[in-house]
């Protein structure tokens, strides 16, 4: 199993949405870190298993919220990389600026 690195500006997005979440139903949030939780673990797991959608940045999409994790893979180093978790909606261009 590869390790992961969650970089700070992707956690960032991670705490913003959850907190929007709880906003709207309380523990939702919770659902949403969960969620984003066992894609991380399942990239971990396979890390190659998404397809490269800018360069060499992957993307996962959630099952149930509708956003995308943003990873590269160092595989000197067996390490998926996060940059950024963001709303499938936003533009996507926004993750290159980190």
């Amino acid at each position: 199993m590869y390790k992961s690195i969650i970089l700070p500006l992707a956690k960032e997005d991670i705490r913003e949405a959850a907190k929007w979440y709880n906003k709207q139903q309380k523990g939702l949030g919770k659902s949403f870190t969960a969620e984003v939780r066992e894609n991380v673990h399942f990239i971990r797991q396979n890390p190659k298993a998404s397809n490269i959608r800018y360069k060499n940045v992957r993307t996962a999409v959630l099952n149930v919220f509708p956003f995308m994790i943003h990873y590269t893979i160092d595989e000197k180093d067996k390490t998926v990389i996060i940059s950024a978790v963001l709303h499938t909606s936003r533009n996507p261009e926004l993750w290159k600026n980190r």
